[in-house]
């Protein structure tokens, strides 16, 4: 039996983790309406995102037998100034690596660098149906808070998208800026 999946495996990402986060996202682009990007990016792009997303919110890889099997990441929700205390996130795992606890962990050690700059709110947007990733974010504690309908046009057919929102953070009158 395998070790269990923790958010202990779970550790920031950095620049070299581009290429195993972007063979991991390949298949989400090539093969599913999970993602509306239509072509993978490469290891540099996504080397870049994983610098963007880590100076302004976290990018965190989970780490199994000496490779990346998932990764999760947080960044802006809104470019607007008023939305600075709630971000986007989101979640990706490796094929063999799903069901088996690796999204949660994922998620717990995201949420945990969230709160520590600041995040009050973390709203999840995803393609549906798709059971697995709503009972994921229900099973963190996000509640469904709406939904677009026929927003995205890819593998030749029409898809909506549910957002799910968590709080983080109980709000406040007057918050501290995030950091």
């Amino acid at each position: 039996m395998s070790e269990p999946i923790t958010s202990a495996a779970v550790r920031d990402a950095g620049a070299e983790d581009g290429a195993a986060c972007a063979a991991i996202y390949a298949p989400y682009v090539r093969d599913t309406a999970i993602s509306f990007e239509l072509e993978p990016p490469g290891a540099a792009e996504m080397a870049a995102r994983i610098a963007a997303s880590s100076a302004g919110h976290a990018w965190v890889v989970l780490e199994r037998d000496g490779a990346v099997a998932g990764y999760a990441y947080g960044a802006r929700l809104h470019p607007r100034p008023a939305y600075r205390f709630s971000c986007e996130v989101s979640v990706y795992v490796d094929a063999a690596r799903r069901g088996a606890g690796a999204g949660r962990a994922l998620y717990a050690a995201l949420f945990e660098r969230l709160v520590a700059r600041g995040m009050r709110n973390a709203v999840a947007g995803m393609t549906v149906p798709n059971e697995a990733s709503e009972r994921l974010h229900l099973g963190m504690g996000f509640r469904l808070v709406g939904a677009y309908r026929n927003v995205g046009y890819k593998l030749g057919r029409w898809h909506d998208v549910a957002y799910f929102q968590r709080e983080l953070l109980e709000p406040e009158s007057e918050p501290a800026e995030p950091r």
